[in-house]
């Protein structure tokens, strides 16, 4: 299959997710029995029903969550839609169980995290990770990404461009994922997801409903809880309390056990 033909299978397949999400389900079956190209462009890439045989049977192919953030960071590709892609190591996508209930969203990959390719595993990354594990939960057992997938350089804040450029795909991330809770983490993020212009100590402290596409074609929210971002922690720990209170807050909405919400310190 030549380039041109496997671009067309993909855009095709985008489109059955796409339709399939929005309909409201987490998994569709999709055959994938692919005609050769035909003579004519128009008619190269196209979705063929397979054609049944007698006595055979084949297993429907499963669009996980899995196969769809697979299918996103495809999309994405090695990104130049704004200016950082000319700095960057590594394009941090995000990590974690597709399946998990609860996912932390920060502002932009830092210096090691552009190394590794991987978010939140320099200093502050640490401290995001004792807090999830303060929280009963394993690292792995949650969703990490960022609203920016390239560090700016010297790890200044985001511009508005790069922000317009790089918002959707966590959006898109979000809407695969459907977690149950979604952490902000510091003024960026909050503030990209929530489509506000209040600061983070004015937003955290409550959940914010963030509309997604529900099955029957309506809207409905998933929780989001902006906090503090783990490196404004590691500046002001004084504040870890303040981080705690709405760490709990997300343990109760999460039906985790009520020890844990009750036990311990901060971090």
């Amino acid at each position: 299959m030549d380039k041109e033909s496997a671009r067309i299978v993909l855009d095709n397949l985008r489109t059955y997710i796409q339709m399939y999400r929005e309909w409201g389900l987490e998994g569709i079956s999709v055959n994938l029995n692919i005609e050769k190209p035909a003579s004519k462009a128009s008619e190269r890439g196209r979705l063929h029903p397979a054609v049944p045989v007698e006595g055979a049977t084949r297993a429907p192919m499963i669009i996980s969550k899995s196969a769809a953030l697979a299918a996103l960071r495809t999309e994405i590709g090695d990104c130049t839609r704004c200016k950082l892609h000319t700095g960057r190591t590594h394009l941090v996508f995000g990590t974690g169980d597709p399946e998990a209930g609860l996912m932390f969203v920060g502002e932009a990959p830092g210096e090691d995290e552009d190394r590794q390719g991987l978010p939140f595993v320099g200093k502050a990354g640490q401290l995001l990770t004792r807090i999830i594990e303060a929280m009963g939960l394993k690292r792995e057992s949650v969703y990490i990404a960022n609203i920016i997938k390239c560090r700016p350089p010297r790890n200044r804040n985001p511009e508005p461009d790069e922000i317009a450029s790089c918002s959707p795909f966590i959006q898109r991330q979000i809407e695969i994922l459907r977690p149950k809770v979604v952490c902000a983490l510091g003024s960026f993020a909050a503030r990209t997801l929530l489509g506000t212009g209040q600061k983070i100590s004015q937003l955290r402290g409550r959940f914010h409903d963030l509309p997604i596409l529900s099955s029957d074609g309506s809207t409905a929210g998933i929780k989001v809880m902006p906090t503090f971002h783990p490196a404004y922690l590691l500046r002001n720990p004084d504040d870890k309390k303040r981080v705690w209170e709405d760490m709990k807050m997300i343990m109760r909405e999460l039906n985790l056990p009520a020890r844990t919400a009750g036990s311990g310190a901060p971090p």
